[in-house]
């Protein structure tokens, strides 16, 4: 059984060419817009991030805010679990 890979939005707070400086739960995190090609990517969007450091979609800002007020929530009724981990590769 693989494990599951959860992608959580991360907002682009710049942009430096083919890269986006993301942040989510307060980490920052600089990612590849290589498979975002002929999207117009802009600082405030929100981005779903592969393990591998690459965007590969935009969310609407309200689905970003609604599923990270949900990670959150789930962040707190676990403790032990680092929500910042969650995007990381297993």
């Amino acid at each position: 059984r693989s494990p599951m890979c959860l992608a959580a939005p991360s907002k682009v707070i710049a942009l430096h060419g083919a890269t986006a400086l993301t942040e989510c739960f307060g980490q920052t995190r600089e990612v590849s817009l290589l498979l975002m090609e002929g999207e117009d990517i802009a600082v405030g969007d929100y981005l779903l991030i592969q393990a591998g450091g690459f965007a590969f979609e935009r969310v609407e800002p309200e689905r970003a805010l609604e599923a990270l007020a949900l990670m959150e929530e789930l962040a707190s009724a676990h403790p032990d679990d680092d929500a910042r981990r969650w995007g990381e590769a297993a």
